[in-house]
């Protein structure tokens, strides 16, 4: 009897064997849903759970010397927990003590990726391949990677073609690694500068974070099926749902308090398009809605994501946040229930491995969640791997992984989108460009020569020849100059000062070139949340670190930190003529030095590549034409100060008038422009209606340069409130000496629409202004138009 249940129990096992072997998933001819569909036929529940965890992917490799190889972690991982993806395989910081040395290089990244991927394929019952999941707004946060300017900066460009061939760029260098999904883009909007991931924003305006949103979509996702397996695309990733902007005091991940209008008129526009231009994956975020956090927001997750918008790709918890339902909102009372209440709410995937898991198993033993609500979760994870094609070639060419990150084409981006960013904020009596002529030049200033101040939060250690300081950008335009650097001073710690040596180079100098801010670099002796958010030093004994931004770091005061101004205002009464350049990641308070130093630069963090591109503005090899995406305030006192408020128009207050220093828009050029012969059309009806606008503007200067040409709008009358005017329109153009260029918009319905008292969105009959320009402020040509009817959108 025993002989005979152990051949039935062998022949069993064959037939399965041979079953999977020959499974309909396997089939590449079969659409993405009939694979599904049979995949999850097969699969147990400790698998299907096992698909919606995502640990972090660092620990799953150890490296001696040059030889990397998995760990054991990883193979206990896949023979008892069946995971579905890694989070940051590939990354390397301060938070995961992965350094140059001990961390993967392209190479060996790709290598370690194949055996990652060949390992679960081989050693699982259903040779499920991972999605493997890395961070990318500014670049690969991965060892020899490309590094442009962050988000910030990118806006600055208002350039979105220019940010899609830089996201194409990033997303070849994730793939050619093995990785296969990149984080972005960004859609939060910033309107507190005092919390610390303004950086990572595309500023504060929903229509410009959208189209550089749908830039960064279209660059890692490409825009066609087929474009997803050609080993070049990566699934992109929208982070985050929703509202995390705007925490109350500034607080990261604090409670949000906006309105339903609000949230649907300004914080979900940009995600809606991107939905719209087919995001495959969204994050929660840490925060809260009106008292409801958003990893358990099922109305929004749901009704809004799902039912209203038809998204089908999969949600993804940020780092710790369904825990963070029991240990930071205290909604629930115990891991079970928090797991229930966000797989309820439309979470399909937890990032970090520690919120489902058991305790989702247990959540669906005691009948909290249905193994129903369990497989449309499975369904979206497993239907982005089989569009990534992972099921049918998951591996890279090693070789090629060299080859691909941080080629000379992505350098010679980087810098490009270094140059586009940097904002001219100041330029008296034309001080800049600076005289190629001059012999004797001060660079001054905390952020001069550090290397991990320019590049921003979520950066990987570098190598020193990869990053160009601003000290280095002058040397390299001016090698026949003397050129005198001086710290002077750190950007926080105050013992690390020397203001005499700043004043003397100064005196001895042409000009002086002074490079303050702030930074977001992380060190090896920072400590970090469970989240990877960084932990403010308080410790009176130790020398502080410069980082003042990034992840975790919030202000209480916009101010320039440590001794920065006392160096400004000592190097400029020197009477030498003076340049402030701005490395930072927020907007900091400036109203002296926009006052006493005749000519301001603003780069914000511009990636590795960012001193070549100051030093070629500095001289003139390039005619700067950077905005700010974000209104820089005069006071604290004044927050929040955005442009596009709705009405009655703000007050002044009894100390300052209520304006921005500088507004929204705003930058300066070595060219001067003329605008002119405005005309407006409207053409079509209900859906179809367009409105047509074209003008001319004119490069009325001696030099070639950029102009970018602002479209706001203003509805003059509307059922509830409405912005005082918003921005529906911008093109970054070139012009020549003396040419005069076209330009044309086309305006859709959606444009002028508004949610109504029913919270019906709608573009409401009646007249609109037009108001086109050079800034929020700054208009130069008016006119109207009127929409005939009510036009009710998505309907």
């Amino acid at each position: 009897m025993k002989k005979f249940c152990l051949c039935f129990l062998l022949i069993s096992n064959v037939l399965l064997s041979q079953e999977l072997k020959n499974a309909a998933y396997k089939d590449p001819s079969l659409s993405v849903d009939a694979r599904v569909d049979d995949l999850l036929s097969l699969m147990t529940l400790e698998e299907k759970i096992g698909q919606l965890t995502t640990p972090l992917g660092w620990k799953m490799y150890s490296k001696k010397g040059d030889k990397a190889t998995i760990s054991e972690l990883y193979k206990e991982e896949i023979r008892t927990r069946h995971i579905g993806g890694l989070w940051g395989l590939l990354r390397a910081d301060p938070w995961t003590q992965k350094t140059l040395e001990t961390g993967l290089h392209p190479k060996e990244a790709a290598k370690i990726t194949n055996e990652i991927q060949k390992y679960v394929i081989e050693n699982s019952r259903l040779g499920i391949p991972l999605l493997l999941e890395e961070e990318a707004m500014h670049g690969h946060m991965a060892i020899g990677t490309t590094v442009f300017p962050t988000a910030i900066g990118q806006a600055s460009t208002w350039n979105p073609e220019l940010i899609k061939k830089m996201a194409e760029a990033i997303a070849e260098e994730i793939r050619a690694q093995g990785a296969n999904v990149g984080y972005g883009p960004i859609v939060d909007l910033a309107r507190d500068p005092r919390w610390s991931r303004v950086e990572e924003t595309f500023g504060e305006d929903p229509y410009l974070i959208s189209e550089m949103g749908k830039s960064i979509i279209s660059g890692f996702q490409g825009n066609t099926a087929e474009d997803l397996k050609n080993g070049k695309h990566v699934a992109a990733t929208l982070k985050h749902f929703a509202a995390y902007g705007v925490p109350e005091g500034g607080h990261n991940g604090g409670a949000v308090y906006i309105g339903e209008r609000d949230l649907f008129q300004n914080f979900m526009y940009p995600v809606k398009e991107a939905v719209d231009n087919g995001i495959l994956s969204i994050m929660t975020a840490y925060s809260s809605i009106d008292g409801i956090p958003s990893t358990a927001h099922k109305k929004l997750l749901e009704n809004t994501l799902r039912e209203d918008w038809g998204f089908n790709g999969f949600v993804i918890s940020d780092l710790g946040s369904i825990e963070g339902l029991l240990g930071s909102h205290h909604i629930v009372a115990t891991e079970e229930d928090a797991a229930a209440v966000a797989m309820n709410a439309g979470v399909d995937a937890d990032l970090g491995g520690n919120g489902y898991d058991d305790a989702l198993m247990s959540a669906v033993k005691a009948n909290k969640v249905s193994e129903d609500r369990i497989d449309e979760s499975v369904r979206r994870v497993l239907g982005v791997k089989f569009k990534l094609g992972l099921f049918d070639n998951p591996y890279v060419d090693v070789e090629n992984a060299g080859k691909v990150v941080r080629n000379s084409d992505h350098i010679k981006l980087a810098k490009e989108v270094a140059l586009q960013s940097v904002t001219m904020l100041k330029n008296e009596n034309n001080l800049l460009p600076l005289s190629k002529n001059l012999k004797n030049i001060a660079v001054i200033g905390a952020n001069a020569d550090m290397q991990y101040n320019q590049l921003g939060d979520y950066t990987a250690p570098q190598a020193e020849d990869n990053i160009i300081t601003v000290l280095e950008g002058i040397q390299n335009k001016m090698p026949n100059a003397t050129i005198n650097y001086v710290k002077g001073t750190a950007v926080r710690d105050t013992t690390q000062t020397d203001i005499p040596a700043a004043i003397e180079a100064a005196k001895n100098a042409e000009v002086a070139v002074v490079v303050l801010g702030g930074s977001s670099a992380r060190d090896f002796k920072t400590e970090y949340q469970e989240t990877g958010a960084a932990m403010i030093s308080s410790s009176e004994n130790e020398i502080l670190s410069d980082m003042e931004s990034g992840e975790g770091y919030d202000r209480s005061t916009l101010k320039l930190m440590g001794k920065q101004l006392e160096l400004l205002q000592a190097v400029v009464s020197t009477g030498t003529p003076t340049v402030l350049v701005l490395i930072k990641g927020r907007p900091l308070l400036l109203n002296w030095p926009s006052e006493n130093v005749p000519a301001i630069l603003d780069a914000w963090y511009p990636g590795q590549e960012g001193g070549n591109a100051i030093a070629k503005v500095l001289f003139g090899d390039f005619n700067p034409a950077g905005r700010l995406p974000v209104s820089v305030p005069k006071s604290v006192g004044q927050l929040p100060v955005y442009y596009n408020h709705w009405f009655p128009e703000r007050r002044d207050y009894v100390e300052i008038d209520a304006k921005a220093l500088y507004p929204f828009g705003y930058g300066l050029s070595f060219s001067e422009f003329e605008y002119s012969d405005l005309k407006v059309s409207v053409e079509g009806k209900g859906h179809n209606t367009k409105v047509n606008l074209s003008l001319k503007v004119k490069n009325i200067s001696d030099k070639d340069g950029d102009e970018v040409v602002q479209l706001y709008l203003r509805d003059m009358m509307s059922s509830v409130l409405s912005p005082v005017k918003q921005l529906r329109g911008f093109e970054r153009v070139s012009i020549k000496s003396g040419e005069t260029r076209n330009i044309n918009f086309e305006i859709l319905p959606q444009e002028l629409s508004l949610f109504d008292v029913d919270m019906e969105q709608v573009a409401e009959a009646g007249e609109f202004k037009v108001m086109i320009g050079a800034s929020s402020e700054d208009i130069r040509l008016e006119t109207t138009f009127e929409l005939l009817e009510n036009i009710t959108i998505n309907k």
